[in-house]
């Protein structure tokens, strides 16, 4: 047992496991926003003026309640925990096997963020889907282990595994690119700050721009992955259509706001404590 725990991967793992923990619990009412705003359907709209972050976060807090901003936290805790971990551990692993002995460059950054987010991604999709039911506010589940249970009962087990073409389209682009400008920022960096005792505040700025950068690049493939997630009769090319028929392009940037916000502040966190805690058990992120 020891010498599991001593393996580097499996410290990894744990670090990133933690990291995303405490981004998560912060950040979650963003992302529950960021879903509800998605998910609006037009019959809402005429007349009603635009609906924005702030009302619906408002609207949230009037009939949930303020916890009701925290709604889908046990499906993201499901997902987050082992699956930052997961991915902490693969990008560790897959960066010492290819990239012990020199940093990597721009396009192989991105190769390694991508693949990395691919095992990640897969893996954790079912509670991806059904942390998206929970936040919409259109499913009434009781559980994560209830929720997957009615889910394979009344839909089939593939249905956990709808959107996937699109979560894929979404997270690869945007881990594979959130590490190249993160890695090249950092790398630009001054070696004097970089070694002192703001090196943390650097590199969660480094995290901020690389992940507005990143989630504004792929903020339509996270909408068309929310609408097949929650509808799962629509295809991936069938949610194109209907959201360019609803919304126009606009469409394909709703709920841009909290989520940029989210992914920028949880990345950077994530990014950021999980760089700290490797370097004080003595391992090179």
């Amino acid at each position: 047992m020891d010498v599991l725990v001593a393996h580097p991967a499996i410290k990894a793992f744990m670090c990133g496991s933690l990291s995303g923990t405490c981004s998560t619990l912060l950040f979650q009412p963003l992302d529950l926003v960021k879903t509800r705003l998605q998910t609006l359907q037009s019959s809402v709209q005429p007349g009603s003026g635009r609906v924005g972050m702030v009302k619906v976060l408002l609207n949230v807090v009037r009939t949930e309640r303020l916890l009701g901003l925290w709604k889908g936290v046990s499906p993201s805790f499901a997902r987050t925990i082992p699956g930052v971990g997961l991915y902490f551990s693969t990008y560790y692993s897959l960066k010492q096997h290819f990239f012990s002995q020199s940093p990597p460059g721009a396009l192989q950054a991105v190769l390694l963020g991508g693949g990395a987010r691919m095992v990640a991604g897969v893996c954790m999709l079912p509670v991806t889907v059904i942390k998206t039911r929970f936040e919409c506010g259109r499913y009434r589940y009781e559980s994560v282990t209830g929720a997957l249970r009615s889910v394979c009962q009344t839909e089939g087990p593939a249905a956990l595994f709808s959107g996937l073409m699109a979560t894929l389209l979404r997270d690869i682009p945007f881990s594979g690119i959130y590490v190249m400008f993160y890695s090249q920022t950092k790398s630009s960096l001054p070696k004097e700050i970089s070694v002192s005792a703001y090196a943390p505040l650097a590199n969660f700025s480094c995290g901020v721009l690389a992940g507005v950068l990143a989630s504004l690049i792929t903020q339509p493939a996270d909408v068309i992955k929310t609408h097949v997630q929650v509808n799962p009769q629509l295809r991936t090319v069938d949610a194109v259509g209907y959201i360019y028929v609803e919304h126009g392009l606009q469409g394909f940037f709703r709920g841009a706001v909290p989520r940029s916000l989210r992914r920028t502040l949880i990345a950077a966190m994530a990014w950021t404590v999980y760089e700290q805690m490797m370097a004080h058990i003595g391992l090179k992120s």
